[in-house]
């Protein structure tokens, strides 16, 4: 069994419910058991249109069996029952489901890059991690709380629990 962290955003739709449904689907992967669920932030978008909706984020801690490629597509499964549309990147979204890390694991194939490759850049990433997982570590990145730092010029706010 190895520890998982999965982020969780929305910026379409009924995103407070998205978000939850996503942790119910996710606290159901087999082999698999929810340990922890963070606050849920809003965020402002970065590196896209600025005209976007604010976000709101979150992350899951999971330990669990699966190998990193089937949580994936656990995942993308997931965002389907939330009518995830794919295409464009960066676009606005009913949710999306990233797998930030799991365990040390270190993945680059056409499909997935473990860890995520720009979660130490992300606040709407390292905030809700730290939060569930405060002695977590981005392999190849360091700890999330020595991250934080860098990524404090960022928009982002608790707005409470999801």
């Amino acid at each position: 069994m190895k520890l998982a962290v999965i982020g969780l955003g929305a910026n379409l739709g009924q995103m407070a419910t998205a978000l939850k449904m996503a942790v119910t689907q996710i606290a159901m992967l087999p082999h698999s058991r929810l340990v922890a669920v963070s606050s849920l932030y809003a965020s402002a978008p970065i590196e896209v249109n600025q005209s976007q909706p604010d976000y709101l984020n979150a992350a899951a801690a999971i330990e669990t069996g699966l190998a990193p490629h089937e949580i994936l597509a656990h995942l993308h499964r997931i965002e389907a029952l939330a009518r995830r549309q794919r295409g464009l990147w960066h676009a606005a979204r009913t949710l999306d489901l990233d797998l930030i890390t799991c365990g040390a694991e270190i993945v680059q194939s056409p499909t997935l890059t473990l860890p995520h490759p720009r979660a130490h850049l992300r606040a709407f990433v390292l905030l809700p991690m730290a939060e569930i997982v405060p002695d977590g570590v981005i392999p190849g990145q360091g700890r999330v709380i020595d991250l934080l730092p860098t990524v404090a010029n960022q928009q982002i706010r608790r707005i409470g629990a999801l």
